[in-house]
């Protein structure tokens, strides 16, 4: 959709019409439940369950090996959410609206301009892992058949209708 696949090419793409999340409202519910289950977050963390506990990693690392890979879960979150700003929520933007109504930060300047693009993208980067950190308290695990259920029957489909429509939505508009 934004015609560019540099995360500035589409910070600019957003800020000249609208945030993606607002454009493409599945794709981002779609990302953001494919972001959880590739970072072993809740409900997808079925290496976790209490029936697995005697197995797995969990026997397997102790001490330092085990908070580094816990450290490197967590790295992979904030990647994530640091993608999702990008992508969804227009990065360094701090207006959803720009291209339409009012202006928005520039894309270049001097030091506290840089300094405010990443106080931006940090503090979305902090929200989006607060969802998950909220959505972890709230949900439940599901069982493996549950989790392939909702992977092949309801995500996967989805994706390739959003895909399909999407194609023929940019050829159709930029003919």
């Amino acid at each position: 959709m934004s015609g560019s696949f540099t995360p500035g090419g589409i910070i600019a793409q957003q800020q000249a019409t609208t945030w993606n999340i607002v454009q493409q409202p599945l794709a981002a519910i779609l990302f953001y439940t494919c972001m959880l289950a590739e970072t072993n977050r809740l409900p997808f963390d079925l290496a976790e369950c209490e029936s697995e506990l005697v197995g797995g990693y969990h026997t397997e690392y102790s001490s330092m090996r085990f908070a580094l890979f816990f450290l490197a879960e967590y790295f992979n979150m904030i990647a994530g959410a640091a993608l999702f700003a990008v992508l969804f929520l227009g990065g360094w933007s701090i207006n959803p609206f720009a291209g339409q109504f009012g202006s928005d930060l520039p894309a270049s300047g001097g030091l506290p301009l840089i300094l405010a693009q990443i106080g931006v993208m940090a503090g979305k980067t902090f929200v989006v892992l607060a969802l998950g950190i909220a959505l972890r308290w709230t949900l439940p695990r599901f069982r493996f058949d549950q989790l392939m259920d909702l992977g092949w029957k309801i995500l996967f489909p989805l994706s390739l209708i959003n895909l399909v429509v999407v194609t023929v939505a940019v050829y159709f508009l930029n003919q």
